[in-house]
């Protein structure tokens, strides 16, 4: 890109609302430019359960047409990347202290029927010591609920997003932060700061501000605007701990102060638990767990599960900051909404402002759809919408059947190790072949820089997917970092930022 290039749209934030927002334009013909100040997916988007699911909590708040429009969203988004989103069923044990039995099987019965299902099977009632996820639950427990959801790898479908729409011709710069943005001559003209202190100048015909945690902050400073809405910061934490169960289902347990904790089959050798809901009024960038978070998880765990967990047993920890939209009345974080809107800043004869409010990552490419239906709107561009039926990147699996698509690429790459052929067929699904390019064996691949990461996938990662740094390739295109032998962590992290350093970095624009 050169100074002084012009865009139909300009887009702040590199999460899944701003990726998706890019994506959807750039299909219908839209020049855009997406800037990001850090990594894509480096806040709230990396941060999340990573389930694609319709919210079944929700329903107690009479969310109902929330929880349609997230249940319509999961079947869509099954079929448009089988590799990186898969189904996933759910044990909810019964607790008849907490909520009785016929409250959970008439909201079951509209968690099923909201919304139309083909992909995932509808929800039953189970007696525990007949069923496999009722072997690691104290004994007490008698009963329980079966009902599907879906799992997605929350910062690989951020990053897809973003190369979907790269592919389509939207310029993306990671580390580069919008400094200001004036409206002049019936357009915008901002100005962006790169890492390395380059000032560029840029034009667009509407800018989209989908900047998360920073929504409201970026409107009153680099945009000098003031918002009719605004975000309520809350803070999200999980723990991971060893393998807790064996068995492929998930759970969703219920707390006596009325929160719904999931733990989660992860990484094939670890289970994900949380998550909590604070207030936060901190910096988004620095947001992490605190030791009375930890020890809620803990202990929401222990009231379920026979073997006990404590602080020492969590091996990692993670936590972000959801955007969501602020409401009258809703004192308590649980019962804030996770919906969304969409403020549309468009006074005539004026270049246009569209800022995301709120929002979930089941509904990301919902409210992507309508953003740039707003937007396209108010550019006088009537390009129909066309996301719905198409799969992102390696996600263009016959049949959406990932399991032939994986034995059909052991067979032709024997050669492959079953596991590092496992993770790299369920990251990059059919663009896998890109990856490994022609190398017929391990030794091909070049070196190694930890078990199962090797020099052709890194070069990939920086050439393709805007990696620069270990943190991007180990904690957020991959969870590589969970694998490694915890004293071989800094060495590892180290020899990686050193080839990016060496290898610099090809700013995809």
């Amino acid at each position: 890109m050169t100074q002084g290039s012009r865009y139909d749209l300009l887009v702040v934030g590199g999460g899944i609302n701003g990726a998706g927002i890019a994506r959807d334009a750039a299909g219908r013909g839209l020049s855009v430019l997406l800037c990001e100040q850090d990594d894509l997916a480096a806040h709230t988007s990396s941060a999340s359960t990573k389930l694609i699911h319709g919210g079944l909590r929700y329903l107690e708040y009479r969310e109902f047409g929330l929880v349609r429009k997230a249940l319509q969203e999961r079947e869509t988004l099954l079929r448009a990347a089988p590799h990186i989103m898969w189904p996933l069923r759910f044990v909810m044990p019964h607790m008849p202290d907490l909520r009785p039995a016929w409250l959970i099987r008439a909201g079951l019965f509209l968690y099923d029927h909201l919304a139309k299902r083909e992909l995932l099977p509808g929800s039953r009632g189970i007696v525990m010591r007949n069923h496999p996820a009722g072997a690691p639950l104290v004994d007490s427990i008698k009963r329980g609920f079966v009902y599907s959801d879906g799992w997605v790898n929350d910062a690989r479908l951020v990053v897809l997003n973003a190369l979907d729409a790269k592919e389509r011709g939207a310029k993306i710069l990671t580390r580069t932060k919008l400094l200001s943005a004036v409206r002049a001559g019936g357009e915008w003209r901002a100005q962006l700061k790169r890492e390395d202190g380059t000032i560029l100048d840029v034009r667009a015909a509407s800018i989209a501000n989908a900047a998360g945690p920073w929504v409201g902050e970026l409107l009153q400073g680099a945009l000098g605007r003031e918002a009719t809405h605004s975000v309520r910061l809350v803070k999200g934490s999980h723990i991971v701990t060893r393998r807790l169960f064996e068995h492929d289902h998930a759970y969703i347990f219920q707390n006596p102060d009325k929160r719904i904790i999931f733990a989660i089959p992860y990484e094939h050798d670890y289970t994900l638990i949380g998550t909590t809901d604070l207030e936060y009024r901190g910096d988004p960038s620095q947001v992490a767990i605190n030791a009375d978070e930890t020890q809620y998880l803990c202990d929401s765990i222990n009231r379920y599960f026979k073997e006990k967990i404590s602080p020492q047993d969590v091996r990692w920890t993670y936590s972000g900051v959801r955007p969501l939209l602020e409401e009258e009345g809703a004192d308590n974080p649980s019962a804030v909404t996770r919906d969304y809107s969409l403020e549309l800043d468009a006074p005539a004869g004026e270049a246009p402002l569209l800022s995301v409010f709120g929002g979930k990552i089941t509904t990301f490419r919902k409210l992507a759809e309508e953003a740039v239906d707003k937007l396209g709107h108010a550019l006088q561009n009537g390009t129909p919408s066309w996301t719905a039926g198409a799969p992102l990147p390696g996600g263009d699996i016959p049949q959406a059947n990932f399991e032939r698509f994986l034995a059909g690429f052991k067979q032709q790459n024997a050669w492959l190790p079953a596991d590092l052929a496992h993770r790299l067929a369920r990251a990059y699904g059919t663009r896998v072949k890109n990856v490994i390019g022609n190398a017929r064996s391990v030794a091909d691949l070049g070196r190694a820089f930890a078990p199962g990461l090797y020099e052709a996938e890194l070069t990939y990662l920086r050439d393709t997917e805007w990696a620069r740094s270990a943190q991007d390739v180990l904690w957020r295109r991959s969870k590589l970092g969970l694998h490694v032998e915890p004293g071989t962590l800094d060495s590892i992290t180290h020899d990686i930022d050193a080839w990016f350093a060496r290898e610099p970095f090809r700013q995809s624009a």
